[in-house]
């Protein structure tokens, strides 16, 4: 069994089993990218479950001093110069101006980038300004994922979304205007009440907007959200799973007309001559590749070398610490989940996972034999293929790689 240290009581720092580097005592991380988690935002979406709450911008300034003691604690634990920096939330861009760049700052001058590394920041479309997005361009920043979720008002007031569909494309102008080119724009299909047609309107309307990465989402109920609560209610019908199905066919079909490639299971990217990969999410990657990552921020989850961890997910005693973070849900990885994960996460890439790799996988703990015959069963139904030196899904098994995925891991 993996090894679990979690909370040993709450109330102050000190409550807790242990701190962060204190959990990577003894191993030596390779971390390639960093995630900083902003929790603050204006309206608590019904479908999120990300830690996050409304702002009253009180604590701002304090949460800006926090990051800057956290990066400084933790950048002796980095070992080479990072190819990515992710910052989510929560809504990043709700930061006021001047505190943005303060964290933007930090993370630059704490934190060695490698050259042309690639720097994302989250932004809801009604936040996005002038000033935030020269604030991010002065910082380094050269990429911002939008959370559109649709263009059709109805599906926004469902998910309680209170950005005007109209403010997407405004944020766009901003963000270009700024010097920002490389612009992701999330989407949420699977909405109770969508059609297939308004799917597609809603992915038009993204193209329109000359995008070159898309990531589609089927609408899930998590546990303990407004939205999961309603459903529980009655307050309306979960999507047909037939329906979300065509839904994700549609946008399979839709993109890879207008020249996108299906490179994740939720995630498109433009093709570029001379480079198809592009436009791909470079820090997602991390995560399907099961590399290491340096985790920023309360409730910032992190993975080195087989040990994962999650930063304590009260910004009071994330404020209330100092130096490296409290850590909660400290796993050391046995072998046999290192080979779920590997397999999980390997093959929700297009490309898959090469086929020494899924050798050296399937020796791996005790469940090899029945991952093998899983895997056999999938190829003989369709789901997945041995191609091109590596076992990845068809494009049928695509469509419920969830559901396959289950059987191995």
């Amino acid at each position: 069994m993996a090894t679990a240290l979690t909370i040993a009581g709450q109330g102050s720092p000190d409550a807790y089993a242990m701190r962060v580097d204190q959990a990577l005592a003894g191993i030596t991380p390779q971390f390639e990218g960093a995630y900083v988690h902003v929790p603050f935002c204006f309206h608590k979406c019904h479908y999120c479950d990300f830690y996050s709450f409304v702002d009253r911008e009180d604590r701002q300034d304090a949460y800006a001093a926090r990051v800057d003691a956290e990066l400084a604690a933790m950048a002796p634990w980095v070992h080479a110069p990072l190819h990515t920096v992710f910052v989510g939330g929560g809504t990043p861009t709700l930061l006021r101006p001047p505190v943005l760049r303060t964290v933007l700052g930090s993370i630059r001058s704490r934190l060695p980038l490698a050259a042309g590394a690639e720097w994302t920041v989250e932004a809801n479309p009604e936040t996005v300004t002038a000033e935030v997005a020269d604030a991010l361009v002065e910082s380094g920043v050269n990429r911002v994922s939008l959370g559109a979720q649709s263009f059709n008002e109805r599906h926004l007031k469902t998910l309680e979304r209170w950005h005007d569909p109209a403010s997407v494309a405004r944020a766009i102008g901003f963000l270009r205007a700024a010097g920002i080119g490389r612009i992701n724009v999330d989407l949420i299909f699977g909405i109770p009440g969508g059609t297939l047609a308004e799917w597609e309107s809603d992915l038009r309307s993204a193209l329109d907007l000359g995008t070159d990465h898309l990531s589609c989402y089927g609408l899930t109920y998590e546990a303990n959200t407004a939205m999961t609560v309603r459903m529980e209610r009655g307050e309306f019908e979960p999507c047909d799973d037939g329906l979300e199905a065509s839904m994700l066919e549609r946008a399979a079909d839709v993109l890879r007309e207008a020249g996108f490639a299906h490179y994740e299971v939720s995630n498109w990217g433009r093709v570029r001559a001379g480079d198809p990969h592009a436009e791909e999410c470079r820090h997602n990657l991390l995560y399907w590749r099961n590399r290491d990552w340096l985790a920023i921020g309360p409730s910032a989850s992190g993975h080195a070398q087989g040990v994962r961890w999650k930063n304590v997910p009260r910004l009071g005693d994330w404020l209330a610490a100092e130096g490296a973070s409290p850590a909660v849900d400290v796993e050391r990885v046995t072998p046999d989940m290192r080979a779920g994960e590997r397999l999980m996460m390997g093959l929700r890439l297009h490309a898959g996972v090469p086929e020494g790799e899924l050798a050296e996988i399937l020796q791996l703990g005790e469940r090899g034999a029945e991952r093998a015959r899983a895997i056999a069963d999938a190829v003989a139904e369709g789901m997945m293929e041995h191609r091109d030196g590596a076992l990845r899904f068809t494009a049928r098994g695509m469509m419920v790689a969830n559901t396959v995925l289950a059987r191995l891991v």
